[in-house]
């Protein structure tokens, strides 16, 4: 067990409140947890070296920082800054049939409520789902009523500062035919180690436009997850955008529970020089006639390192499901390294199913052709690369949120390129 990890245990017993009974099984979970090394296979690509030892300050942080506006969208905005969340909720205008509280105010009737979903639909796998399961206090419940359709985008931004490691935990939940967008948003790239896990619950007939914003960079040291579990007819179209830094790595879960329950899911990956990003999907088909739709899009710079591990399992039952799964990368140089490994795990014989991944590098004759054209090479490369993951983004249903992204991404792939 590493020096961080006995730091957790000690932290996590100190804790008392009406959810102790999920972090005392988390911390025995913990304890009898091997640290994962290059043998262990779901971290056979990424080191956790520099968590080891790391020994950060864990109390709240004076950080004020600014948080941008997105032009164009109306959001509700929420911002935790190391985990501790800073927006007086009191001071919120919601909409009708929009509850937002926290946990440690619950009374008993959500706490009855809460208990049946809380840890529950993240997987027990995940060493750090554990970890925040264990330390995270400032937990936001986001619940919107049957049959209200919350037209303001909730808008999640996490900030890490200097110095600190926090824990944040979110857990929604959309009644049966309810409908909502919700933008996570990290931010930090200073030394810093942070954990974010979200568990999602749609009832029946609930649509999600979901948004993660991974923009951790530099020396942050980033963990994190999205769980959902659809029940009948429930749809979820999801986005992830995720740059690289010192260490990050994102777990995505969806639970089919329900018949004829669609997800969407596309995730692009872009990565600077030395970087890391690592990404686990998992999609459990348990029910029939589901369908997911899974693109992954990842472009990785000079001496940076891409993980995905993308895993589709059809259970017994899950006749006629329709799934399909597809991870495309594009090296920009030859130090850079990409570990792909889509899975298909079937168990039903009435389905259709596909999985594929493909490594390529920038055209050599399509970036000439422009530069022929009095383009300079660094912005050659701007308009090849954004070409390569421009209909992802294009299929994002909240084109206001992708205009605001554009310039950023453009940035980002100037701090992308070989030098």
């Amino acid at each position: 067990m590493s020096a961080w990890l006995q730091q957790v245990l000690h932290r996590g017993q100190a804790i008392s409140d009406w959810l102790s009974p999920v972090r005392r099984q988390a911390l025995q979970a913990l304890n009898d947890t091997t640290w994962p090394g290059r043998r262990t296979e779901q971290w056979k690509y990424t080191s956790l070296s520099a968590v080891e030892d790391l020994a950060l300050a864990t109390g709240q942080s004076q950080s004020q920082p600014e948080v941008e506006t997105i032009d164009g969208i109306d959001s509700l905005d929420l911002l935790f800054v190391d985990g501790e969340l800073r927006t007086d909720l009191t001071t919120l205008n919601l909409p009708a049939g929009l509850h937002v509280s926290q946990l440690e105010q619950a009374d008993a009737l959500q706490q009855v409520a809460v208990t049946s979903l809380y840890a529950q639909i993240k997987p027990k796998r995940h060493l750090f789902g554990l970890v925040n399961d264990a330390l995270a206090q400032n937990i936001l419940f986001i619940r919107i009523e049957q049959d209200c359709h919350i037209q303001q985008p909730i808008r999640i931004i996490s900030h890490s500062s200097d110095g600190h490691e926090s824990h944040q935990r979110v857990l929604v939940q959309l009644g049966n035919k309810a409908k909502a967008s919700i933008i996570e948003q990290t931010q930090g790239q200073s030394n810093s180690l942070s954990t974010g896990f979200t568990e999602f619950d749609l009832g029946e007939h609930a649509q999600l436009e979901h948004y993660r914003l991974l923009m951790h960079t530099k020396q942050a040291i980033y963990f994190g997850g999205c769980h959902f579990c659809l029940h009948d007819q429930a749809r979820l179209d999801s986005t992830l955008i995720g740059y690289g830094s010192q260490l990050s790595r994102t777990d995505v879960d969806v639970i089919h529970n329900g018949e004829h329950a669609n997800a969407k899911l596309n995730a692009v990956y872009l990565l600077a020089e030395g970087e890391h990003f690592d990404l686990h999907t998992t999609i459990e088909h348990a029910k029939p006639n589901g369908t997911t739709n899974e693109n992954v899009r990842g472009i990785v710079g000079d001496k940076a390192n891409a993980v995905f591990n993308g895993r589709i399992h059809i259970h017994r039952d899950a006749q006629k499901t329709l799934a399909e799964l597809n991870n495309r990368n594009l090296l920009l140089s030859r130090r850079g390294q990409i570990n792909t490994k889509p899975e298909l795990e079937i168990y039903a014989d009435d389905v259709q199913c596909a999985h594929g991944a493909t490594v390529a590098e920038i055209e050599e004759e399509a970036l000439y052709y422009l530069r022929s054209r009095g383009i300079s090479r660094s912005q050659a490369l701007i308009m090849l690369n954004f070409g390569f993951i421009q209909e992802l983004i294009n299929q994002m249903p909240n084109q206001q949120l992708a205009h605001w992204l554009a310039p950023q991404l453009r940035a980002r792939f100037k701090e992308m390129e070989v030098r």
